[in-house]
Parts: structure tokens; C-alpha cells; sequence
């Protein structure tokens, strides 16, 4: 759980550390900071993967490694807890989080199935795994509820979003004030 904590705390300007920078950008107090980045965390793309890596593992364990991994892919859809915009050679969070649950108490068989399936899209999609994985691994591999990846991954955050909170109110206020560019439907008018 520790090595979750930390390896997720900050990771630049995702989108949830993006919306708390806004808000301490407008000067918004550190509670509100912290509610600015758990609003945008919350969502199937960002806070709510791990959720979905553990439905995967589930499958796994009931229908095969193999056959839960073909129904996601012969449907055309992302496999969760794959892939990552910044690392697209693999995310360097994974291994560590995967390597730190090895030998730590957690239901060896689990962690095995959860190993598998990494095996197993990698091999049919070339795709690395990000961090999301390895939390939905161990919560999977932990037997913790589906839904604790999300409190898992923002009370890691609380503490990055504060810390960029500070460096915001020490910069110039209303940095991200940005301009709306017409479409071309404005354009036309």
C-alpha cells in the first residue's frame, strides 16, 4: 500500500493535478484545491481505472486469462490499466508497484492470474501496462473492494495537488486563463 501511495502522489500535470492548479491559480483555498482535483479524478478515464482492471481480474479468474482478454479486444475496446499517453514504451510505475507486491502477503494465486493477464495483452497487443494495472492488481491480489483503487489513488494525490497548491500561490494569479478560439460555425456568422 505504500509503494501505491507513493509511486501515484504526483505525476506532472495530469488532469486531476491540472484542475488543482487552476483553482490555486484563482487563489482557491487548499480544501477546494483538493476538491478541484478529486472532481476531475472521478471518471472512467482517470480515478476509476483500477476499478475497472479488478472487473477485468474477476473475469479472468471466472471465464480464463485468455477469453476475458479476447472479449475485450474482439469487442474493439481499451484494455484497462494499458497503455499511457506519457510512456508509451511502458509506464516505470507498474514494474516497481508489481516487483514491491511480490512476496508481501498477498494471495500468491491472485497475483499470479493478475501477472497472466499483463502476460497475455502484452502478447496480442504489444501494449504496456501504466499504474492503474498494478492498482487494480493489488487490489485484486489484497481481496479489497473494487471501488478502493479511487481512494487509493486520490489520498496519494491529496498530498501531490497540496504541494502543487503552493508552488501555484507563489506564481502570478489566473495563470490559466485561457481564450475560447471560434469554431467555425462562430466563424461563419
Amino acid at each position: 500500500m505504500n509503494g501505491a501511495l507513493v509511486l501515484t502522489a504526483d505525476h506532472e500535470l495530469a488532469t486531476s493535478t491540472f484542475a488543482a492548479r487552476v483553482a490555486a491559480s484563482a487563489r482557491a483555498n487548499p480544501y477546494a484545491v483538493v476538491a478541484s482535483g478529486l472532481g476531475a479524478l472521478d471518471g472512467p478515464l482517470h480515478g476509476l481505472v483500477a476499478e475497472l482492471v479488478h472487473r477485468l481480474l474477476v473475469e479472468a479468474e471466472h471465464d480464463g486469462v485468455d477469453r476475458a482478454v479476447a472479449s475485450l479486444l474482439r469487442h474493439g475496446e481499451r484494455v484497462p490499466g494499458f497503455g499511457h499517453a506519457v510512456y508509451p514504451d511502458g509506464d516505470p510505475r507498474a514494474p516497481a508497484l508489481l516487483a514491491l507486491m511480490t512476496g508481501a502477503g498477498l494471495d500468491e494465486t491472485r497475483l499470479r492470474l493478475a501477472k497472466d493477464v499483463l502476460a497475455t495483452v502484452g502478447d496480442r497487443t504489444g501494449v504496456a501496462p501504466n499504474t492503474d494495472f498494478a492498482i487494480g492488481a493489488l487490489l485484486y491480489a489484497a481481496h479489497m473492494p473494487a471501488d478502493a483503487g479511487e481512494a487509493i489513488f486520490a489520498v496519494a494525490r491529496c498530498g501531490g495537488w497540496i504541494a502543487h497548491a503552493l508552488e501555484e500561490y507563489s506564481e502570478a494569479p489566473l495563470r490559466f486563463r485561457l481564450r475560447a478560439a471560434p469554431g467555425p460555425a462562430a466563424a461563419a456568422r
